[in-house]
């Protein structure tokens, strides 16, 4: 992998890139109780960037294995698996696929795109950090990113939930995502 020099950034070169899937985590975070917040993650995913000449025309798709979401607690996952939540068995994947990038500050961009949960689609918007590029210790060229968002679950039909005695819901609506990883040139 080449890299290059974009409004003072080192970036890598025009081209085709796949996730780094032993370095590269699909995090979430959910409020529990309306008190605390429950982690998880999927480990079974993905994905392709394709970084363009403008770096500001790059696209980006990610799909992930709905099954396999992990938050520690068997009883947990199996319920999420479940027709209350993700519905795996009808709706195996969550997918997400870039339409735009809108704008960058530093090494900072902000990509916009669809991303689907059980049959519904809908428009969210990504901060993607730009981590720069490296050579690992076999002499393979990555370059690293961090990426967020966060989006109401009842607007992607996943609606379930349980109230409490003291007021509030056992799982809170906003759901927060926190991608940590690393890219190689596509083969």
């Amino acid at each position: 992998m080449t890299t290059r020099t974009w409004e003072s950034l080192t970036i890598p070169a025009a081209g085709a890139y796949n996730l780094d899937v032993a370095h590269t985590t699909i995090g979430f975070v959910v409020k529990h109780m309306m008190v605390s917040k429950v982690r998880g993650h999927f480990g079974a995913f993905n994905g392709s960037v394709t970084i363009a000449d403008n770096p500001l025309e790059s696209a980006a798709e990610l799909t992930i294995q709905a099954e396999s979401i992990a938050t520690g607690m068997p009883d947990r996952d199996g319920h999420l698996r479940s027709d209350d939540f993700l519905a795996v068995e009808k709706f195996p994947q969550i997918t997400f696929k870039s339409t735009r990038v809108t704008g960058h500050s530093g090494d900072e961009f902000t990509v916009v795109g669809d991303l689907t949960i059980r049959d519904v689609t809908r428009e969210v918007e990504l901060t993607v950090e730009y981590g720069g590029t490296g050579t690992n210790p076999w002499g393979q060229q990555v370059w690293g990113f961090s990426i967020s968002t966060e989006f109401d679950r009842e607007d992607f039909g996943l609606t379930w939930n349980q109230a409490l005695e003291t007021g509030g819901v056992l799982v809170g609506k906003k759901v927060k995502i926190e991608i940590e990883g690393e890219a190689n040139p596509a083969a």
